[in-house]
């Protein structure tokens, strides 16, 4: 059975394209790339079909990531097919409770930082758009100080659905 995750922020170019194509690479060294289906959706779809932000790209491309990516709206009938929803910062994780058809699916919604014990009380990654490139840079950051501890909980309950 394959355990299914999506990272949402606002518009699917910056932040929640990072976190999937971190956490995709995660996975598969992880060994469970057959396991865990990951993609990403934005809360809004003024940026669908397009690709990441040019500096999400250069960011990931640095860091030694793959960088295709399409943007794309999501859509609440996914709740149904989706294990986990991660969402980038709290207006996400408003947004997509909102969104969620039944009180089990608003459950599924769940902070990337609330993945990092580091992280203390704010657990929003900052949306990096409208700044320079060191955002995006603290963006990958975050994103990969969560990614550990995600993995772990998807590593849990990957288990727990085989057994």
């Amino acid at each position: 059975m394959t355990y299914r995750v999506c990272f949402v922020c606002t518009g699917n170019i910056c932040r929640s394209p990072m976190a999937e194509i971190v956490f995709r690479a995660r996975v598969a060294e992880a060994g469970l790339g057959g396991l865990v289906e990951i993609d990403s959706a934005g809360t809004g779809g003024w940026h669908e079909g397009d690709g990441a932000d040019p500096r999400t790209v250069a960011v990931l491309a640095k860091n030694g990531y793959a960088t295709a990516h399409t943007a794309r709206r999501f859509q609440p009938s996914w709740f149904s097919r989706l294990d986990l929803v991660v969402a980038l910062d709290a207006g996400h994780l408003r947004a997509l409770r909102r969104l969620a058809p039944t009180e089990q699916d608003a459950q599924k919604v769940r902070l990337l930082r609330s993945y990092d014990t580091a992280a203390g009380d704010d657990l929003d990654v900052p949306d990096p758009y409208y700044g320079g490139a060191e955002g995006f840079e603290e963006c990958l950051e975050m994103v990969e100080a969560a990614s550990a501890g995600l993995l772990a909980a998807v590593r849990e309950d990957v288990e727990g659905q085989a057994a």
